[in-house]
């Protein structure tokens, strides 16, 4: 095995050394016949740096790539109280976001959004688009460590949520997996959301969660909210004008508030966008890479894309704060 960080085209902050490349220690060995001898260096390094990217092993197929994600030991997540369009490709494997190749999706910790999340994520490139299509990553510390301490302080005390399901987003039956009103009151019940069936029938919820966090396993501090992406600054100029003049604030498919109910202005997303940016880490994927990541040291996004791509998503070891919820 041959690790070198160096060894592959990529754009990052100075200092940074995400993500950490590990080669096979012959031309095309399997992934799994690896796994023995790569798992404490993988998870040496994921805990180091966030990522780590392994370029040049064979995988064959998805089941593949699924196997060598469950054996590190922990089983592999559904994708529950979703956010974005994805579909099943198997047994814990979906899709990366179903958003149009034209769209960009900014730095996001996957589920940063609730107070439940996977501690670790992999990504495997199984078409790389010949045009665009990254999957670019950021180091969460050095987010936080960078963003201005006025902000920090200010959403110390979290983030609300507030989602409206229906004609404007992902419709209540998929984000909850169910047509049963009571199952959705009982997930919401347990994960401290407040909930409420609107007149016509569609769903409105409320969660105050994180908006920065401590990891478990290095005691670090990270910047772990997805507050930039709900907020309504993050839709096209004119999809909000149209939005704004259709509905009313409280009715808006999805935004973000300080904790007390208080609007955030656009100007701090600004701010925090900026922060983002200046940490993004980026490189083309090769087909056959599949980049692991722990989810709470690392965020990700994706570029927009001209022709064939397909990236599927993995996830294990959940984790959350759900006992700190006030219900």
């Amino acid at each position: 095995m041959k690790h070198a960080a160096e060894a592959f085209e990529r754009k990052a902050p100075t200092g940074s050394e995400l993500p950490s490349l590990i080669s096979p220690a012959y031309e095309n060995q399997p992934l799994l016949e690896a796994f023995s001898e790569l798992r404490a260096d993988v998870e040496t390094l994921v805990t180091r740096f966030g990522g780590v990217l392994l370029r040049g092993f064979q995988v064959p197929s998805v089941d593949a790539f699924q196997q060598f994600a469950a054996a590190f030991g922990h089983p592999l997540l559904s994708y529950e109280f979703a956010s974005t369009p994805r579909s099943a490709v198997s047994s814990g494997i979906y899709t990366s976001t179903e958003y149009p190749a034209h769209q960009h999706i900014p730095l996001h910790n996957e589920q940063a959004y609730t107070r439940e999340w996977p501690m670790k994520i992999w990504f495997h490139c199984v078409t790389a688009s010949p045009e665009g299509g990254e999957t670019p990553i950021a180091d969460s510390r050095a987010i936080y460590r960078r963003m201005p301490v006025e902000i920090r302080e200010r959403f110390e005390p979290g983030i609300l949520y507030v989602r409206n399901y229906g004609d404007f987003d992902v419709p209540w039956q998929q984000v909850f997996n169910t047509d049963d009103r009571a199952e959705v009151e009982a997930f919401c019940r347990r994960a401290g959301i407040r909930w409420e069936w609107k007149p016509d029938g569609d769903l409105r919820t409320k969660q105050l969660c994180q908006s920065m966090e401590t990891h478990p396993v290095t005691g670090e501090r990270v910047w772990f909210n997805q507050g930039h992406l709900f907020h309504v600054s993050n839709l096209q100029p004119e999809v909000r004008e149209s939005l704004e003049e259709l509905l009313d604030p409280e009715d808006m498919p999805r935004n973000v508030y300080f904790a007390d109910g208080s609007p955030i202005d656009d100007a701090i997303f600004d701010e925090i966008r900026g922060v983002l940016d200046a940490e993004t880490v980026i490189f083309p994927w090769q087909a056959g890479d599949v980049l692991m990541l722990d989810n709470m040291l690392v965020a990700h996004a994706r570029t927009p894309f001209k022709g064939p791509r397909k990236v599927v998503v993995a996830m294990a070891e959940g984790h959350g704060n759900l006992a700190n919820t006030t219900f």
